[in-house]
């Protein structure tokens, strides 16, 4: 079922975008280790998709809300195993899985076709 808006959507992108930029920092992480690269990484990334996805709250609107979802769902997929392909799940998994595992959630459950704007492009 489908039940969540694209601008809904759009708030939780930047909302997880931000959120996995300074999990590091409000984690007391070691920023150069790779569990901090993986969230600076991806958090910028999904910020980025957000900027660029055609829905209310992207800015160029060039990407398709599909293609959005298949990126939200590769990101999720990356952040869930992270820990252990990138060998740091004796110091911390829980974060990224969890984290992953609402990013696929949100994912499936979001619209595909944005809705009215107040600009068009």
């Amino acid at each position: 079922m489908k039940f969540i808006s694209t601008k809904a959507h759009g708030v939780l992108d930047y909302t997880m975008g931000l959120l996995l930029i300074l999990l590091p920092f409000l984690m007391h992480f070691e920023i150069s280790n790779p569990e901090s690269t993986v969230l600076f990484v991806l958090g910028g990334v999904m910020v980025l998709m957000a900027l660029l996805t055609r829905y209310e709250l992207g800015l160029l609107r060039v990407m398709p809300m599909p293609i959005h979802l298949t990126g939200d769902i590769i990101a999720g997929g990356l952040l869930v195993f992270s820990p252990w392909l990138f060998n740091f799940y004796e110091r911390v998994y829980l974060p990224h899985l969890t984290l992953g595992v609402l990013e696929i959630v949100a994912a499936l459950i979001m619209q595909t076709i944005a809705g009215p704007t107040q600009r068009s492009v």
